[in-house]
């Protein structure tokens, strides 16, 4: 499954959304999370119209911080995390604020793949350096993307590690087994002729 992160304020996002579910992929999308639900929004909190990243004078940081334990906001959450971990890719559609960075970002500390879908011209960002794919063709990402697996690889277990008494231990066992069978038998010579 693709996580599609974005901007509300982003008209580009809906027509990504749909590309790659016409590439036969399944694809989150926030702002239609589940079937008449049409996202979350910050007016549902504050009771000001328009999306947050329209308002130039903000919110209080602590009125913010409150904002976020609001059941509306827990939801929302609750609905885009539990969708980032069920999917095996992120697709950055910018331009895009702070929350798509931070979903980003997860996956690329998750070891999923990742890309972005550059607007252009485009603002030169280093840390985009972690992410597998940059372009700003759909066609391109459709291109790197239609190969993805459909399910996030369950991760290998962990070798077992043994601690360094136990390793002295073994490695002891190992030289007392190799002094016990004594020295190697003599190799028989063999014919040259093959006879």
């Amino acid at each position: 499954m693709i996580y599609v992160a974005s901007s509300w304020r982003n008209s580009v996002q809906p027509t990504v959304v749909g590309a790659l579910r016409s590439a036969g992929m399944e694809v989150y999308d926030f702002r239609h999370p589940d079937d008449g639900d049409d996202g979350f929004h910050w007016s549902q909190v504050y009771g000001r119209p328009g999306d947050a990243a329209e308002w130039t004078d903000g919110v209080p940081a602590e009125e913010m911080v409150a904002g976020l334990d609001h059941p509306l906001a827990v939801t929302g959450f609750g609905l885009d995390m539990a969708a980032m971990e069920k999917c095996d890719t992120c697709v950055l559609v910018l331009p895009c604020g702070r929350s798509a960075h931070l979903e980003l970002g997860w996956f690329a500390g998750e070891g999923r793949r990742t890309a972005i879908l550059l607007d252009d011209p485009c603002q030169p960002e280093l840390m985009y350096r972690m992410v597998d794919f940059l372009t700003p063709s759909m066609d391109e990402l459709l291109r790197w993307i239609v190969p993805c697996p459909t399910v996030h690889p369950e991760p290998e277990p962990e070798p077992e590690r043994l601690s360094v008494p136990d390793l002295m231990a073994a490695l002891e066992a190992s030289l007392a087994a190799v002094k016990a069978a004594g020295p190697p038998a003599p190799a028989t010579p063999t014919d040259p002729t093959g006879a």
